[in-house]
């Protein structure tokens, strides 16, 4: 086996190009998807009532650290809209408001959320001080800011933590899973073309086992996506300074499921293949899809069809991003964490199992 590490180590040294290409085309993508969260998101803000009461609603949406509300004219708002230098554009009133958008983007679902959320908080502190002496109405709102009175179930927390958001990390989480298979799929691959060449027998013949030579195979795979997987979150951490919220390291025992279940992934899919090309056809179908439906483009928590969100459910992505943003962007423990991680297990394993076999009754 260390033999075999070996040589797929000297080999990947002799022509790194796959690995680096691949590599930088994520960290491009992830920094150009993500960097709008890095700085504010500007939204154009029209008032259609007095200035003082728009003064005062611009002042309680700004304290977003994802958004940034600025008045404009109504024309000058619908113009940056139109020409796509905003999401999204609002109309404000006193107790209403107008979202202005041509598509119902991730940004545009979100911003919608949290004005809606702000709007419908200013009715039920309106409600209250109606109902109310004014002085103990304020008490009691104060109150009830810094200690709810209602307490909130575990589906609560469990919601409001699904709905959480960051776009540099959903950005980055997505799009690191999504260039892994490629990296770690034409690393497995390379059995497929030891057999056809002929240099499988010859392996079998010396005093390496077949459980040594998959195991120098899969495991040079593994390393290899592990390998630039932290390449990449290092350069954003790092380089780029994107916050992982003190949790950066949690990353390096967070990855380890998702990449044990894409390696077996691209072991089932050799298994089925019978040539290498078609292997090299097959993987980007299958790579664009699982990330289109595991939440890697954007999140899952927007999709409304029950079909797409049944489907993610089959898919390694979903658990992989649920992994990372559940552990880096919520507040939760380790025994959280252990439900994705065991389904991520499990399906390798059983991807795994299946593969082999196929590959095993296959005469290439």
């Amino acid at each position: 086996m260390k033999a075999i590490l070996w040589g797929k180590y000297k080999q990947t040294i002799r022509k790194p190009g796959a690995f680096i290409i691949i590599t930088l085309i994520c960290v491009v993508f992830s920094f150009l998807l993500g960097k709008s969260s890095f700085s504010k998101i500007e939204v154009p803000v029209f008032n259609e009532g007095s200035s003082s009461g728009l003064q005062s609603i611009l002042q309680e949406l700004n304290k977003s650290d994802s958004y940034s509300f600025k008045a404009y004219s109504l024309k000058e708002m619908k113009k940056k809209v139109e020409e796509g230098k905003s999401a999204a554009g609002l109309k404000l009133g006193e107790d209403s408001y107008t979202l202005i958008r041509v598509a119902d983007t991730a940004d545009v679902m979100l911003i919608n959320r949290y004005v809606e959320k702000y709007y419908q908080n200013k009715q039920q502190k309106q409600l209250l001080l109606a109902s109310a002496e004014k002085q103990d109405a304020e008490k009691i709102i104060d109150e009830n800011e810094k200690k709810p009175i209602l307490t909130i179930s575990q589906d609560s927390v469990i919601s409001q933590k699904k709905s959480s958001y960051n776009q540099s990390l959903q950005a980055l989480f997505g799009f690191t899973l999504f260039f892994s298979i490629y990296t770690v799929a034409y690393t497995v691959v390379e059995i497929l073309r030891d057999k056809q060449n002929g240099l499988w027998d010859r392996f079998i013949l010396s005093s390496t086992s077949k459980t040594q030579l998959y195991l120098g195979h899969l495991l040079f795979s593994f390393i290899i996506g592990y390998i630039q997987m932290i390449i990449i979150f290092s350069i954003f951490n790092y380089g780029v300074g994107v916050d992982f919220n003190g949790k950066f390291y949690w990353i390096f025992i967070l990855i380890v499921p998702y990449l044990y279940a894409i390696v077996s992934l691209a072991i089932l899919l050799t298994g089925l293949v019978k040539t290498a090309s078609q292997f090299n056809s097959i993987i980007p179908l299958i790579s664009v899809s699982f990330a289109m439906l595991g939440g890697a483009y954007w999140p899952l928590e927007i999709v409304t069809s029950k079909f797409l969100l049944l489907l993610s459910k089959f898919i390694p992505i979903t658990y992989g991003m649920d992994l990372l943003k559940t552990a880096i962007i919520q507040e939760t423990s380790w025994s959280e964490l252990m439900l994705p991680a065991a389904v991520l297990l499990l399906m390798g394993t059983l991807m795994l199992g299946v593969g082999i076999r196929l590959m095993e009754k296959r005469h290439v």
